[in-house]
């Protein structure tokens, strides 16, 4: 690719996302295709979550529910012989024998924050090398989480470095007065980038409206970027998850979790709205501004699978902190499979 180049190692060490603790509920057992593997999701009654490699380690049967498995109990049973494994991957029961002691599943690490729940993938097979920030305050004045995603061509390092690439803000996306607030710090896993812009659009509902906008982008490896928003002329704030997750090799999920505080007394007039209770007001308007947030990822979905890898871009002054990043982003590379392309 770009520079004479292979692409990127297309799965970096980290935590990715997985599936909403919602999607889980009341039995429902889960597959999917997650870093080029199958793998299968469920909770048992007290909410806690298992994440785990959909073959049975007793026959190699697929544990999914299209080939028959199920959630029994809060424990998973196999469709082809009927091994039973608890929320930890320990086999517990078989039909007609006692368990084997030595027989579990291959789970993966889990966390779950804000209802969302992520499990840890190292393709050297490391643990956790570091751990996903703690939950960010919640109560009863923050409004349900909204989540969207799609689904393209990219990589998910490429996709992360939008936090610091401020000049596409206002190219791609029309933003104005897009200005970096400090300077970029990394720390360890965490890289922190503040920066604020002024957005034009019909966000609330009408064509015109102007929103002041400061954010810090809270990013925590290549699947996890955690963005709190400030808007200043209604006075809303404002938390956007931005999950990236490799499929196949080839593929990414791009999920967006947005969740709004209740906005009891607005600055400005929220033509449409104004009339609505708090709360509804609030859940509406998280829906406004998840819907706009997904128009810029189209715009750059339209790049991103069409872009070309460089492991040696020609940066010029207004790129900012992009080749601070790409520094940071081989840490997730931990057997110099980032030599492929970064």
């Amino acid at each position: 690719m770009g520079d004479g180049a292979a692409p990127l190692f297309p799965f970096p060490e980290g935590w990715y996302f997985v599936a909403s603790q919602r999607s889980l509920a009341k039995g429902m057992l889960l597959e999917r295709q997650w870093l080029g593997r199958h793998i299968v999701a469920w909770s048992d009654d007290d909410g806690r979550v298992c994440v785990a490699e959909s073959v049975c380690p007793h026959m190699g049967s697929a544990l999914g529910p299209t080939v028959g498995g199920r959630v029994r109990d809060g424990c998973l049973v196999c469709p082809f012989h009927g091994f039973t494994y608890d929320i930890v991957g320990n086999c517990v029961a078989t039909p007609y024998a006692p368990p084997p002691k030595s027989l579990g599943l291959n789970v993966y690490d889990t966390r779950v924050i804000q209802g969302l729940v992520f499990a840890w993938w190292s393709a050297a097979g490391r643990p956790p090398q570091w751990q996903l920030p703690e939950e960010p305050p919640a109560g009863n004045d923050w409004c349900d989480l909204e989540i969207r995603t799609v689904r393209f061509p990219g990589h998910v390092q490429e996709i992360a470095e939008n936090s610091v690439d401020l000049a596409h803000l206002r190219y791609v996306h029309g933003y104005g007065n897009v200005q970096p607030i400090g300077s970029t710090t990394v720390d360890g896993s965490h890289l922190l980038a503040r920066f604020e812009f002024i957005r034009r659009g019909p966000i609330a509902g009408f064509v015109g409206s102007v929103y002041r906008v400061s954010a810090a982008a809270h990013v925590h490896g290549l699947g996890y970027s955690f963005v709190d928003i400030q808007e200043h002329s209604i006075g809303m704030e404002a938390r956007l998850w931005v999950l990236a997750t490799p499929v196949d090799g080839t593929l990414v999920d791009l999920s967006l979790a947005s969740q709004i505080r209740e906005i009891r007394r607005p600055k400005r007039l929220i033509v449409g709205l104004g009339f609505l209770p708090p709360r509804f007001r609030t859940w509406v308007m998280n829906r406004l501004v998840i819907s706009a947030q997904m128009q810029d990822v189209q715009q750059d979905v339209v790049i991103w699978q069409r872009r070309q890898y460089r492991p040696h871009p020609r940066l010029s002054r207004s790129d900012g902190d992009i080749g601070r990043y790409r520094r940071y982003c081989r840490q997730f590379y931990p057997d110099d499979r980032v030599s492929e392309g970064g």
